[in-house]
């Protein structure tokens, strides 16, 4: 694996994308020289024209910089390898299939881990005709509260945002079997598996 962008990987890119040097130096705005100098290992391009050239290049910073371009090898992802990550300072709530990196606020965010339910952060779902009633038992204050509720099946994800001082419960269309997730601000995710 290469550590820093390489002559072989930016000319290899360059060529794939069908572009000539002087067409990818117009593209980022420098000249058909400097990317000659790169192409031949001569010089390396600022780290101020890395994110410009990752996408004249079609490709991310992190492949760019990696040198490894990365595939999609799972063509139908499953609704079930859902991931959640929820930003500390903002507390924007980003979801997920499958594992990837997510940043907010300049901050690499960890997917949530699921923590062992326990009496303060149960999850109930009543059946009602063609729907689904889930609650928690959970306070709602500004400080401590639920703050999503997200019903989770093979083909579809869906999340309500809850807030402080309103009740910790959401009516879902019944969809069979699938995962029940409820986030507290304080403790962590916690999941509920459906029949």
């Amino acid at each position: 694996m290469n550590t820093y962008v390489t002559a072989e990987i930016i000319k290899q890119l360059r060529e794939k994308k069908g572009l000539t040097q002087s067409g990818l130096a117009k593209i980022i705005g420098v000249s058909d020289k400097a990317i000659s100098k790169w192409e031949t290992g001569k010089g390396l391009p600022d780290i101020s024209l890395i994110e410009p050239l990752s996408a004249a290049l079609s490709v991310s910073v992190a492949e760019l910089l990696s040198g490894e371009c990365i595939k999609n090898e799972n063509k139908s992802g499953n609704m079930k390898k859902s991931n959640f990550f929820v930003c500390p300072v903002c507390s924007n709530i980003i979801h997920s299939v499958g594992k990837n990196l997510n940043s907010c606020c300049g901050i690499n965010l960890p997917p949530l881990e699921v923590e062992e339910e326990n009496e303060r952060h149960t999850i109930t779902v009543e059946n009602i005709g063609s729907e689904i009633f889930v609650t928690v038992n959970h306070e709602m204050t500004k400080t401590h509260y639920i703050s999503f509720i997200a019903y989770v099946t093979s083909d579809r994800c869906e999340l309500v945002k809850l807030y402080p001082e309103q009740d910790a419960a959401v009516y879902f269309t019944k969809r069979g079997g699938g995962t029940i997730y409820a986030y507290c601000n304080n403790d962590g995710l916690f999941k509920k598996e459906l029949q």
